[in-house]
């Protein structure tokens, strides 16, 4: 009797060992191979301690082409540049570019960057919608060094973007110089007068992000286009009374005449500018 209890009770021990050989061999994780060619997942982060995107918004109704523009730090930069991708909701690329730096990228501080890239509707087919990816540039190719955010975006046939110019501090001081503008991307309609509709864009000012972003206006609000006329590469623009209003030191006038000539100038059409008020060139913007 005690024989056959002996023996149940070492079966009962074997069994109850396998079990635990069993369990220990399927918990344990084999470790991942990397040939060195393929990169681990990054995570997206929000990084807005690095980089900040002023144009487009998230979920923005944008066409080609399309400007990107925003902040960076001088680390989100190598040689004043990063990469950009469109790809569509199927995650197919449909353009790359490298954003570059408007300013001195080699700097802690935020510095103002911009892109433009071309693609064409077809490519995205059925699909309306996509997102941009701002990655940061990483020359050291090291997996753990690369960052990058996402900006959800969706696609339409009647829109397009334009450049508008406005101030920004420079190297983190809260003046700005005169006549250093900075382009910004705007979202409009397609249209054949293309250049009222960039000073149009112009003329209301930066948005509330772009004025969190740091971008400023020299242009008195409630300026309107009496007319323009863009001829021989020579644009004429004649512009309402409140374009002078309130108005001086040289500097401020600087940057005003900046922020007009940069705008109609990023058009091939346009070599320079001619500015009026009223019908009035000669005496207008006095410091």
């Amino acid at each position: 009797m005690k024989k056959n209890k002996l023996l149940l009770f070492l079966a009962v021990l074997v069994i109850m060992s396998a079990g635990v050989y069993l369990f220990t061999k399927k918990s344990v994780v084999a470790p991942s191979v990397n040939n060195g060619n393929e990169k681990p997942p990054v995570t997206q982060r929000p990084y807005k301690d690095l980089i900040q995107v002023g144009s487009p918004l998230a979920g923005e109704t944008v066409g080609s082409p399309l400007i990107v523009s925003g902040i960076a730090k001088g680390s989100w930069y190598f040689e004043a540049s990063f990469p950009i991708r469109l790809l569509d909701a199927s995650g197919k690329e449909l353009a790359v570019v490298a954003a570059q730096a408007q300013g001195n990228w080699m700097t802690e501080n935020f510095v103002p960057f911009i892109a433009t890239l071309n693609f064409e509707l077809g490519d995205v087919g059925d699909v309306k919608e996509g997102k941009l990816v701002l990655a940061n540039d990483n020359p050291s190719g090291l997996p753990e060094n690369d960052k990058f955010i996402e900006i959800p975006v969706k696609f339409a046939a009647d829109k397009t973007m334009v450049k508008v110019f406005f101030g920004h501090p420079v190297a983190g001081d809260m003046k700005t110089e005169c006549e250093n503008v900075v382009a910004l991307g705007r979202s409009t309609a397609k249209t054949t007068a293309i250049g009222r509709a960039a000073l149009e864009e112009l003329f209301k000012g930066p948005t509330d992000k772009e004025k969190e972003l740091g971008y400023i206006t020299s242009i008195n609000p409630g300026v309107n286009i009496q007319k323009l006329t863009i001829e021989n590469k020579v644009a004429k623009i004649d512009l309402s009374k409140e374009l002078e209003q309130a108005v001086g030191g040289s500097c401020r006038v600087a940057a005003i005449s900046a922020q007009i000539t940069e705008t109609l100038k990023q058009f091939p059409a346009v070599a320079s500018v001619i500015i009026s008020v009223d019908g009035r060139t000669e005496d207008i913007l006095q410091p």
